[in-house]
């Protein structure tokens, strides 16, 4: 009997176990998954809910009468309401009910100070908080995590006390980056989790479907409130061929991307299929399903195969494996001719390594054409710096494959030529390097090893080799390549590729150099060609755990949260202000801005992570590097009042003062990049009403509209063209607002003048109430006050 569907490879040892184990006993596999299990050993009281999945899955497969996707079962298995939710790819709100929430340090503060306001005394579904954001990049791993935690001490104690008090798990810095962690300890095949990091969806390449969101949206899930989220598309990509030599799983979502682009994915979870699947290891799978948030996407997902049940065994947890075994064919696998929106095919035999960038991630270069490509553009063909690890590259095959290279240069008697980084995933990893060889290998090759943290991957980095504005080359293991976003330096050239061609170009210095054809010449004089790298996908010795970081969450009743009211870094929140029925009369306009506007233009990260947890304090970088259509200047925008130039944020403070409303205007896919909510807590902090604009990514246009923002979208995007930094805008018609119902904005421009134009908006019925109210959240205790 054949339990799983054709092309995938399951071991055969364990369907004859289950087969013999279900004679014996007299009872089905889908019987034996009834057994509770728990979801993590973190998590004892917390069970595996399969069983239950599969109920509310056989509902909806009754409603639907067609085969579906595995995001599709997944998802609509965790439907609030299976037997009466509206299921209509692309419109539908779906109300979900996700199995946990992860929050990493920069972001859990914002989320934990709301949940504090909320007035709830404990958290609903298992809950964790990372500390990984936090930790500069100096010097090396122990002096940086010491500094760190000795600089942090005051948001690290309210992290800790408060996920103690409120049922949250604490992650200590130097445990690792928050996805590695969950793919170590809690993702598995089926769950529904949401995290406050855009790269949450790393969990998809254990079969789980992870997304990133704002705080406020884990705040609701914390809550106990049905989650929301529009029902997404479902794009495959079907995977035939085998990857080998130097292409590795990174090569598959680099050429996805530049495919789709970075807003390709916008509303659509992107599904992988195929027989090219098995030729993947599970963390090759959560590396392009991590990537995948450069796409857009919602989410990404690969379906359950031995390779997910070999990586589960090997960090301890069989008896998951076992239990989620017998859903292998049915919820963890689409049907046969599923239906999706789009597909594409890749052939993995075929597929080329790839170096993405500079600047965006979606522009896709074959390694073979490389250095044409860069001599064409004047990119600068030396390579500074070469970094790998991060939360897309850090696991034990990934290090391992570079420390193959890296050996192999050794023997030639060669070394890196650029500044050689590595950063460990996890504490787990790091410890396993070690004691298998593999992280002095690569300091004999040149590296230095870096803390367990996401360190210049978000721009903590203390870089001191390259002065400010000097044109340079760096290459990543990492995902995301804005400008300036490593380092601050908006001349550097960033490129994201795989941890192998990232240790061969650092090898070579240069980006002129394909390691499949290009010779190095070793220290006797000798010309050789680099070997096919190999590493083994776990290791052979098992996992070292390395040092404890985990800190379960405690008594309540014993643990006190503080706030300074003094402090800089901390600060309670204050509700936002409720509607007040009337229309938004001539509000002027902060900043039209010109071109690509991501969250790291928004709201900077580096040097301002420390002020996450102060609204008031990280509201002074609100789009400071954003571009002003007016003078392609960064931060320098007219105050209309005064017709003075100066910075945005100060200039927004003073329409605050003054009692203006103020609105921007914005290009294509605005807010794209990271989950942080605070690119929408502080427009609406400092007096901003709407933000106007061609299109939104997903995640930033649902936390304006969880603050109480109206996220607005030209529905001729040629109107952007019609408003002038100078004008004001009036949106009219808003006691009328309902879903669906374009919003009319007069345009008022400063000759006295004016003309109408006609703005989307996609809020439901409930998210205009969020508007309403103030926010979600003030939306929240109106209807517990109700009660």
């Amino acid at each position: 009997m054949a339990l799983y569907a054709k092309g995938t490879v399951l071991k055969k040892s364990w369907i004859v176990a289950c087969e013999m184990q279900a004679r014996c006993f007299h009872i089905s596999p889908l019987a034996l998954a009834a057994q509770k299990v728990a979801m993590s050993k973190l998590d004892a009281s917390s069970y595996l809910p399969h069983a239950q999945l599969q109920e509310k899955l056989e509902i909806v497969k009754n409603r639907l009468k067609r085969p579906m996707t595995l995001s599709e079962k997944i998802l609509y298995s965790h439907l609030d309401d299976p037997s009466n939710q509206e299921i209509v790819r692309g419109q539908s709100y779906l109300r979900l009910r996700p199995d946990r929430v992860a929050m990493q340090d920069a972001t859990a503060q914002m989320a934990m100070l709301q949940f504090i306001s909320s007035g709830l005394p404990r958290v609903a579904v298992p809950s964790t908080i990372h500390c990984d954001h936090l930790i500069e990049a100096q010097v090396g791993g122990a002096q940086d995590l010491a500094r760190a935690v000795d600089i942090n001490k005051e948001v690290y104690n309210f992290l800790s006390t408060s996920g103690a008090k409120y049922g949250v798990g604490f992650w200590k810095p130097g445990s690792g980056i928050i996805h590695q962690i969950i793919l170590e300890n809690y993702a598995f095949p089926g769950l529904l989790m949401i995290g406050t990091d855009s790269h949450t969806p790393n969990g998809g390449g254990l079969g789980g479907l992870c997304i990133g969101v704002g705080g406020a949206d884990a705040v609701d899930v914390m809550a106990n409130i049905p989650w929301e989220l529009k029902c997404p598309k479902v794009i495959g990509v079907k995977l035939t061929g085998k990857l080998q030599g130097w292409t590795s799983p990174k090569d598959v979502i680099l050429k996805v991307a530049g495919i789709l682009t970075v807003k390709g994915g916008t509303g659509a979870i992107v599904e992988y299929f195929g027989p090219g699947v098995d030729s993947i290891s599970c963390t090759g799978m959560a590396t392009i399903c991590n990537m995948g948030a450069e796409i857009g996407a919602t989410t990404s997902v690969f379906p359950y195969n031995h390779r997910m049940r070999d990586y589960l065994v090997a960090t301890e947890r069989k008896a998951i494996a076992d239990e989620i075994d017998p859903y292998g064919n049915d919820l963890l696998r689409a049907d046969e001719d599923a239906p999706y929106d789009q597909v594409i095919e890749l052939n993995l035999s075929e597929l080329e390594p790839h170096v993405n960038g500079p600047f965006t991630p979606d522009l896709a270069n074959p390694i073979s054409k490389l250095g044409e490509e860069a001599k064409k553009n004047n990119w600068p063909l030396d390579v500074k710096v070469s970094l790998i690890g991060s939360c897309t590259n850090s696991s034990y095959e990934d290090m391992g494959r570079c420390a193959s290279i890296a050996r192999e240069a050794l023997k030639h008697g060669l070394k890196a030529k650029s500044a050689f980084n590595i950063t460990p995933g996890s504490e787990q990893i790091r410890a396993t390097i070690e004691r298998d060889g593999i992280a002095e290998t690569l300091r004999q090759f040149g590296g230095i090893v870096l803390a367990n943290a996401c360190g210049p991957c978000i721009g903590q980095w203390d870089r001191k080799d390259v002065k400010k504005g000097e044109k340079n080359t760096i290459v990543t293991s990492y995902n995301r390549n804005f400008t300036a976003r490593n380092d601050a330096n908006p001349a550097t050239h960033a490129f994201v590729t795989s941890p192998e061609l990232t240790t061969a170009l650092a090898l070579a210095g240069t980006l002129d150099f394909d390691p499949r054809t290009s010779k190095l010449k070793g220290a006797n004089g000798e010309e050789f060609l680099l070997s096919n790298p190999y590493a083994d996908e776990l290791p052979a010795r098992g996992f070292d755990p390395g040092q404890e970081t985990y800190q379960a969450p405690g008594d309540p009743t014993l643990v006190k949260v503080d706030v300074d009211p003094k402090s800089q870094r901390l600060q309670l929140l204050e509700p936002f202000p409720k509607w007040d029925g009337k229309d938004l009369e001539k509000m002027v306009v902060l900043i039209k801005v010109k071109g690509k506007c991501t969250t790291d233009h928004i709201s900077a990260a580096g040097p301002w992570l420390k002020y996450r947890g102060h609204l008031d304090n990280i509201s002074n970088n609100m789009l400071i590097t954003a571009i002003n259509s007016e003078n392609g200047e960064m931060n320098k925008v007219r105050n209309q009042l005064t017709n003075e130039f100066g910075a945005v944020p100060e200039t927004a403070r003073f329409y605050k003062s003054k009692g203006v409303n103020w609105v921007v205007v914005g290009d294509d896919n605005y807010g794209e990049g990271s989950s942080r909510e605070h690119a929408a807590l502080e427009p609406r902090h400092l007096g901003g009403r709407a933000i106007i604009v061609k299109s939104f990514a997903r995640i930033h246009e649902t936390n304006l509209k969880k603050q109480g923002m109206l996220p607005l979208t030209f529905a001729d995007p040629a109107d952007y063209e019609r408003i002038q930094p100078s004008d004001r805008l009036s949106l009219v018609g808003l006691a009328e607002l309902t879903p669906g119902k374009q919003v009319k904005c007069q345009i008022h421009h400063a000759n006295g003048s004016s003309e109408t134009i006609y703005l989307n908006q996609s809020m439901n019925q409930q998210q205009i109430e969020w508007f309403k109210a103030g926010s979600a959240l003030n939306r929240m205790k109106e209807v517990a006050a109700s009660k």
